[in-house]
């Protein structure tokens, strides 16, 4: 198996057998990159120099036998609103253009930690929200990568990495992950540090992250979580009891198109076949006001952010973040109490419902990416999970008749991240799927 084939669990395995060096992996890497960015237009910064010094001195360290880290070797790939030290940090934007911190955010000083790579920067929409990026989805060039974490979803896909961080504030993982066909994860909220994060809507913002293979999100889950409680044991062990599945049907399944029902209920099934109950629940009469509320709240947090800057100069903004943000500052201020009130309801009406089963599932999103460019998708399918705070992670789960990806995405209960992780693991070897484009 090629180098760049091989996820992030694989390549610290053939490292600390030494079987392959971090100089090697890291070079494959590279290579990929600058084959392929011309056209995927997945990334922002990468300094080769730098990535390879990195590279050569995780291997000196390791031929004195010091210790090997979790992560060691591993090129890690940070959307472009992560502080990275001495490293631009854009936001993909002009407002940010000369931005170089002087401290990493927390998420890149944990994976630094663990011996991981920065290998560089990933294409975000501008300040992560919804004007599309030039990012282009790897399956197929016409149809959106999905946003905000364009590149890192891109990136991953496309084999230029094997992990890449991302954030979601209504649907910035989850979607482009489904997209582009890999798996993503969106940890409960407040579980991951978000020191270092440019913000956009801190009630909603979460780290999020991206890779090929839910091994690969419990090793990096392993090394940012702020709870540090016992190890992660026994990825993809059996259950001990037939594990309970509830899919919602209103609004997910009635929202999707054909293809995507189709492939929905074939997941479903072959999750029956396995063992597991599966069983229709219904959304609370919350959910009814979650979409407006979360827009209403986004928009008014985002407004403070940016205030002083788009009243300095608007221009410099993108049409669909400027309009975000006027609609924000025109806001009555009981409209977004009101909102806020309305979403802690919501929260706890979906924690109680996620405890009653080991899962939800539903569709990620209503149907495989769009071929329309001026959009990023519809976030509708991850906003639930983004106002209720849920861990909750897509795998793919298929191609339809036009070779685009599907993805299903399967929730846990608040803080429940390890135990979700554990039985998403379970999920994704009884769906069997491995999905790779033909870049």
């Amino acid at each position: 198996m090629e180098i760049v084939s091989l996820t992030a669990s694989q390549i610290t395995t053939l490292i600390a057998s030494r079987r392959l060096s971090s100089f090697e992996v890291a070079e494959a890497f590279l290579e990929r990159i600058d084959r392929l960015n011309p056209k995927i237009e997945a990334w922002v910064n990468v300094d080769a120099e730098r990535v390879l010094a990195d590279a050569n001195k995780s291997d000196e360290k390791r031929s004195r036998g010091c210790p090997m880290g979790r992560l060691e070797g591993v090129p890690v790939g940070f959307k472009d609103i992560f502080f990275t030290k001495g490293i631009p940090t854009t936001a993909c934007s002009e407002i940010y253009k000369d931005l170089v911190p002087e401290y990493d955010a927390k998420s890149v000083e944990l994976i630094k930690e663990a011996d991981g790579i920065m290998l560089g920067k990933t294409v975000t929409t501008e300040f992560a929200w919804t004007d599309p990026s030039p990012t282009k989805n790897p399956w197929n060039f016409d149809h959106t990568p999905g946003g905000s974490s364009s590149g890192s979803a891109a990136a991953v896909a496309a084999k230029m990495c094997p992990v890449a961080f991302g954030s979601q504030t209504v649907g910035s993982v989850l979607r482009p992950a489904a997209y582009c066909g890999v798996v993503g994860f969106k940890p409960t909220f407040q579980s991951v540090d978000r020191y270092g994060l440019i913000p956009f809507s801190p009630s909603s913002d979460t780290v999020g992250w991206i890779s090929r293979s839910i091994e690969d999100i419990i090793l990096l889950w392993s090394a940012v979580r702020i709870s540090k409680i016992k190890e992660l044991e026994g990825v993809g062990k059996e259950p001990t009891r037939p594990m309970r599945i509830g899919w919602i049907g209103d609004f997910f399944v009635k929202e999707s198109d054909k293809e995507t029902r189709a492939n929905f209920n074939g997941v479903l099934k072959s999750f029956v076949a396995e063992g597991a109950v599966v069983e229709e629940v219904e959304l609370p009469k919350s959910f009814g006001n979650l979409h407006r509320d979360l827009k209403t709240i986004t928009e008014v947090e985002g407004a403070r952010f940016h205030r002083e800057m788009f009243e300095k100069d608007p221009n410099l903004y993108s049409p669909l973040l400027a309009a975000t943000i006027e609609n924000g500052l025109n806001t009555r201020d009981v409209e977004y109490q009101n909102a806020l009130e309305r979403q802690v309801g919501f929260k706890s009406d979906m924690d109680n419902l996620a405890k009653t089963l080991d899962l939800l599932a539903t569709p990620s999103t209503p149907s495989p990416a769009p071929s329309d460019l001026s959009t990023t998708g519809n976030g509708m399918f991850q906003a639930p999970w983004s106002a209720s705070g849920l861990p909750t992670v897509t795998l793919p789960s298929g191609l339809s008749t036009k070779g685009l990806p599907f993805g299903i995405q399967l929730i846990g209960r608040s803080f429940g991240d390890d135990d979700l992780l554990q039985r998403v693991s379970w999920c994704e070897s009884r769906i069997g799927v491995d999905l790779s484009p033909a870049v």
